[in-house]
C-alpha cells in the first residue's frame, strides 16, 4: 500500500513557474514508477508525466513537453513536478500517482493516487 500526499499548488500568473511535490509513505518507494496526471473542469484526466523507479526514464505528455520536468528523490520518498511557462490551459487539479513497473501514458494503469492539488493559472 502506498499513500501519496501532494503539495505546492496555488494561484499563479501565466508565464510563471511552480513546483509540485508528492511525498509517499510506505516502503520501497523506488519500486514504483511515479506519475503526474491532471484533470481540468469538464475534462477527462490527462497524463502529464512519469518517471521510472530509479529516476532514469521520464515520459511527458505532448501538452507539457519542454515546459515541465519530473524528478524524484528516493531518499526522501518524494517526486516533483517543475512547471515552467505555465498558461491558463494548465489550470487543473494535479494528481500524483504510483504504479508497479515502468511508467505509463495510460491513466488507468496507476494503482495509487493522492488527493490532488489545485493549480490555477491566471491570464
Amino acid at each position: 500500500q502506498v499513500q501519496l500526499v501532494e503539495s505546492g499548488g496555488g494561484l499563479v500568473q501565466a508565464g510563471d513557474s511552480l513546483r509540485l511535490s508528492c511525498t509517499a509513505s510506505g516502503r520501497t518507494f523506488s519500486g514504483y514508477a511515479m506519475g503526474w496526471l491532471r484533470q481540468a473542469p469538464g475534462k477527462e484526466r490527462e497524463f502529464v508525466g512519469a518517471i521510472s523507479g530509479g529516476g532514469i526514464i521520464t515520459l511527458y505528455g505532448d501538452s507539457v513537453k519542454g515546459r515541465f520536468t519530473i524528478s524524484r528523490d528516493n531518499a526522501k520518498n518524494t517526486v516533483y513536478l517543475q512547471m515552467r511557462s505555465v498558461t491558463p490551459e494548465d489550470t487543473a487539479v494535479y494528481y500524483c500517482a504510483a504504479k508497479r513497473g515502468g511508467g505509463s501514458y495510460n491513466v488507468a494503469d496507476y494503482h495509487y493516487w493522492g488527493q490532488g492539488t489545485q493549480v490555477t493559472v491566471s491570464s
